[in-house]
């Protein structure tokens, strides 16, 4: 029963904490749009920990659809190659906070974009429960270099939401990932 009981307020603790995380006040999703590179993982999952020398920044293309949910196809980096993924976010009534599918886990996720300036950066945190609670934080650049000051930021963000430091990463650039020519406009 004790189990139980700590089980229970274990969980709702960490559904409080992730309730209090709120999405870019006035988000703009057309803003938003475009392309954006991932330069910055915090991931507390165990699972991840013998992956993490190999994670290179990655590119994404945000596109926003006519109903208000977006598609992001993400290309990334790995042992067989420049691989690319579309995941399809749908809108909550929360402007700048989606849900998605994950087929890989077989259950829905959160997205926040939690901080923006549209032109630079973007701080979001992706949420799921999954035998126990999961978070991810990730710093979006437009560039694949970004300003230490900025860094900064998405560091102390994470060491906030309460991420140890070895579980944030800042991976080096990649090229050729999506390959120049590979007839996908990345503007």
């Amino acid at each position: 029963m004790r189990t139980t009981v700590a089980a229970v307020v274990m969980v709702m603790c960490s559904m409080m904490v992730h309730a209090d995380v709120k999405p870019q006040r006035d988000f703009s999703l057309q803003k938003f749009a475009g392309k954006w590179y991932r330069v910055g993982l915090a991931y507390d999952s165990p699972n991840f920990v013998p992956y993490r020398d190999k994670i290179k920044a990655s590119m994404g293309i945000i596109t926003p659809l006519v109903n208000g949910n977006v598609n992001l196809t993400m290309w990334d980096v790995t042992p067989v190659g420049c691989v690319s993924k579309l995941y399809q976010y749908e809108k909550t009534t929360v402007p700048g906070q989606f849900t998605y599918f994950s087929t890989r886990h077989n259950m829905v996720k959160d997205i926040t974009v939690v901080e923006t300036n549209y032109t630079e950066f973007a701080l979001v945190l992706k949420h799921k429960v999954f035998n126990r609670e999961y978070t991810q934080v990730a710093l979006y650049g437009r560039t694949q270099r970004l300003k230490p000051d900025i860094i900064q930021k998405f560091k102390a963000f994470a060491l906030s939401r309460g991420f140890s430091r070895e579980s944030i990463l800042t991976p080096p650039p990649v090229e050729n990932c999506p390959p120049a020519g590979s007839g996908r406009q990345v503007s």
